[in-house]
């Protein structure tokens, strides 16, 4: 499995190892009685097959076993999906923009990067804009992936669990340079990340009164 980084890869990952493991056992059951039958009943035994004309219990087994395995399978999915769509109050709301070829990220104080930048252990919701055509955030150690829309704003959310560079792609085939629209998620320490957050917005100030004063000169 991929890195344990956020609140949603338990939920995402044990819902995968169980879909996984009912559809191995059953590939070797099936895959078991059918060379099992092949060899029992190969012409050269001169065995004949019984033709059943009906049996209820056992059409009773093979209805209600794979309803109860899909009802179960249906469980953990709507589980899990109602957990990606609460996002807390509290969250840190940052706005992404997707464009053919490349992701930019808005802060609440106004300023962009073209990487993610957040704090360890702090929900963060995004807003998910397109520029132009369809594109998914996808980042594969969050277990996050959502479709970003021409003239829709999606959201995702998230809580980062470990400190790390995490890879950004886009999940939806968006152009010839589709493979190019590769960005990274940066979890860093609160502080550390108090500390980035501060200094840009020490940028912000002085780029902003520079150009007062300029504009003051002409």
């Amino acid at each position: 499995m991929l890195a344990d980084a956020s609140n949603f890869v338990q939920p995402v990952d044990n819902t995968f190892i169980f879909i996984v493991v009912v559809c191995v056992f059953f590939l070797l059951l099936i895959t078991t009685i059918m060379i099992t039958f092949v060899i029992k009943y190969n012409s050269k035994k001169n065995k004949k097959a019984k033709n059943i004309e009906g049996s209820i219990p056992l059409e009773i087994t093979w209805t209600v076993i794979p309803t109860l395995l899909v009802l179960v399978m249906f469980y953990f999915g709507w589980t899990g999906y109602r957990q990606m769509t609460d996002v807390p109050k509290n969250a840190i709301v940052i706005n992404v923009y997707a464009q053919m070829w490349s992701w930019s990220y808005k802060y609440p104080d106004g300023f962009q990067t073209d990487t993610l930048f957040c704090p360890l252990n702090k929900p963060l919701k995004v807003l998910l804009y397109s520029k132009d055509v369809d594109h998914s955030f996808f980042v594969p150690a969050f277990r996050i992936k959502k479709d970003v829309i021409p003239g829709r704003v999606n959201t995702a959310w998230f809580l980062p669990t470990r400190v790390g560079s995490y890879d950004v792609f886009c999940a939806e085939y968006c152009g010839l340079r589709h493979s190019y629209m590769y960005s990274t998620v940066v979890v860093l320490p609160e502080e550390q990340y108090n500390n980035w957050l501060a200094k840009k917005k020490q940028n912000i100030n002085q780029v902003t009164n520079t150009s007062s004063i300029n504009k003051k000169n002409l």
